[in-house]
């Protein structure tokens, strides 16, 4: 066991700072601060969805947003809000969700800051399949289309991208930084096969998935909404049921064997869960950027946790991603798409990072 570990063990078990709690059988640790941070994030992302439902060409007050939700709304406000302005808004918070959950769990298992599913490449073999479907005419890929849809794809190609990362990485386990170079090396073989689709393809389509590869949430429609939404609730309840498991590994596999846990069984099933929700989120609303680099390290820094909190990373995601949605169609003189605001954002805190982790 390393010192890092040894430390990490110490200052997760002192009984007068982390009181622990017992309820039917089940042990786990009261921390308020978490707590009061995540209730407080609840409300700013519930509060900066109705604010951006409002906001358009015909401005709705935050009173009317709310009680149009609740069904007490006018016919007027109804029909631009539910069947309008909801299809966006609800994307935006179901997207930022899966991303940030998702970023908090493979960030987890790397244990690495910079580890995300657009570096380990799941995003860019999302994108492979969906500029592949969007670019080459006829035949099959018509068929996919027509039958499956792009979004689906999409999901799919998410999913063989994080398996191939994975068997790739394996040797008697998982090891974080020997994961991130092959999601690096993967990134870089999706990126050049997108670009050769796109420098091979014709002009409309080209422009076609070059506005999906920005990641936007323009035009989103009910269907795709609901499919994001049922594939990341469910993958939530999943993420949900293993987490008490997941927990004990960031003590390090010798802990959690002692344990009684099924260290490789439980790291597997929740980065299938983590490749899972990132190809829901590219499926929506393509890959937008940064995300889930951002909001697992905000969260860990809001909630004072060693760790990256899943329900505080997935509310940072949402409200970063509302925000920048926001910041892209009302505050900038051209509406822009939001990947663009993300990637502003990200940018400079990826620098952010990798500077901080050269003067350790």
């Amino acid at each position: 066991m390393s010192g890092a570990d040894v430390k990490l063990i110490g200052a997760e078990t002192k009984p007068s700072v982390l009181p622990g709690v017992r309820f039917r059988g089940v042990s786990f640790v009261w921390r308020p601060w978490l707590v009061l941070v995540t209730l407080l994030l609840a409300v700013a992302t519930f509060l900066l969805f109705c604010l951006s439902i409002g906001v358009g060409d015909f401005p709705i007050g935050l009173s009317r947003v709310m009680a149009t939700i609740v069904g007490r709304g006018e016919q007027v406000d109804e029909f631009v809000i539910m069947d309008l302005r909801m299809p966006r808004a609800l994307a935006g918070l179901v997207v930022g969700i899966a991303l940030g959950v998702s970023g908090a769990i493979t960030q987890s298992i790397a244990r690495n800051p910079l580890a995300s599913p657009d570096v380990l490449g799941i995003t860019g073999g999302a994108s492979v399949v969906a500029v592949f479907l969007v670019t080459v005419s006829g035949g099959t890929a018509a068929a996919i289309t027509d039958s499956v849809g792009l979004s689906a794809a999409a999901l799919m190609g998410g999913l063989g991208t994080g398996l191939l990362v994975y068997l790739l990485a394996w040797r008697r386990g998982i090891d974080g930084f020997r994961l991130i170079l092959i999601g690096i090396s993967v990134t870089a073989v999706t990126q050049a096969i997108t670009t050769w689709l796109l420098a091979t393809a014709d002009i409309r389509d080209v422009a076609r998935s070059q506005a999906w590869l920005i990641g936007s949430l323009d035009n989103r429609s009910w269907g795709e909404v609901r499919v994001a939404s049922w594939c990341t609730l469910a993958l939530l309840v999943v993420v949900a049921c293993v987490a008490f498991q997941f927990q004990p590994l960031h003590l390090g596999d010798e802990v959690a064997a002692g344990l009684g846990v099924r260290f490789s069984a439980v790291r597997a099933v929740m980065l299938l869960c983590a490749v899972l929700l990132a190809g829901a989120a590219v499926s929506a609303a393509g890959p937008v950027p940064f995300v889930a680099l951002v909001a697992p390290q905000v969260a860990m820094r809001l909630a004072r946790y060693p760790t990256p909190p899943m329900v505080a990373s997935g509310l940072v995601g949402a409200l970063l991603l509302i925000g920048s949605d926001l910041v892209a169609r009302a505050v900038l003189p051209v509406s822009l798409p939001v990947g663009v605001v993300t990637a502003a954002i990200g940018g400079p805190f990826l620098v952010y990072l990798l500077v901080r982790a050269n003067l350790r």
